[in-house]
């Protein structure tokens, strides 16, 4: 079901425990070779096709939401973010607006790198505000984290993780329009991920690992690895989003 579609007495009439999602992306730079929509494109056409699954009948999707928290990226012309704060009360009140009217089951579902920590603590807090309410589901879902590891299943992928503008990516944009990307994407320089301090957390901006904006090897992508990361993508999304319907009110779900 399409939020944008309805009236709002039909909003009114849906079963109050109705999965509400909120696609949430970004609009930054993707280094030299990609658009800066990549990520709300590449999360528009997960989307889509979870849309096409008989789950999104008994879910109702928001308009996916553009602008990101994307000031690690501003380095870059063409970035456009909402600062960390803001961004994240803004998660806050469109789940909000929601709850307001009863219901109870909200689902982010990401695209973006930089939207995960504010989604979660979005959320966080909703909960800590609503502490006695037993009946509330809040999530956040990043999409390339939905299914595992594309890496196991799809023959030739180079990369084991998501980068930025990297391979994964960019074999997406070109099975969703190979006009998107610019110049010989085969000769595109690998940018390695490099250790970031792992196993902690190391805060960066992109310019601290990367001049031309792109993390990972987007010089191995292709349209025919787009299409089958898409398919699993979209595939685990769908089978999340049929948990999220069938929670019986437990927590080992």
């Amino acid at each position: 079901m399409e939020l944008a579609d309805l009236a709002w007495p039909a909003v009114a009439a849906l079963p109050k425990t109705t999965p509400i999602i909120f696609p949430i992306a970004a609009l930054e730079q993707h280094g030299k070779h990609m658009p800066v929509f990549t990520d709300s494109l590449l999360l528009g056409e997960v989307i889509r096709r979870v849309k096409l699954a008989p789950v999104a009948e008994k879910c109702l999707f928001s308009p996916l939401q553009w602008l990101g928290n994307s000031h690690h990226h501003l380095d870059f012309p063409g970035t456009l973010s909402g600062s960390p704060r803001a961004y994240l009360d803004t998660l806050k009140d469109l789940a909000t607006c929601f709850m307001a009217h009863g219901f109870t089951r909200i689902v982010f579902v990401n695209g973006h790198g930089g939207n995960i920590t504010p989604s979660q603590q979005a959320l966080f807090e909703l909960k800590q505000e609503h502490r006695d309410r037993r009946d509330l589901l809040l999530l956040s879902l990043t999409y390339w984290d939905s299914a595992g590891s594309p890496a196991e299943k799809i023959p030739r992928l180079v990369q084991q993780r998501m980068g930025h503008a990297c391979e994964w990516e960019t074999s997406m944009v070109l099975r969703l329009n190979p006009k998107l990307v610019v110049g010989d994407v085969a000769q595109v320089p690998e940018v390695p991920f490099g250790r970031e301090f792992a196993p902690g957390y190391r805060a960066w901006v992109m310019p601290d690992r990367s001049e031309p904006g792109h993390i990972g090897s987007p010089a191995a992508a292709t349209a025919e690895k787009g299409e089958a990361l898409f398919s699993h993508f979209a595939s685990g999304v769908s089978a999340y989003l049929e948990r999220v319907v069938e929670w019986d009110g437990s927590w080992d779900r």
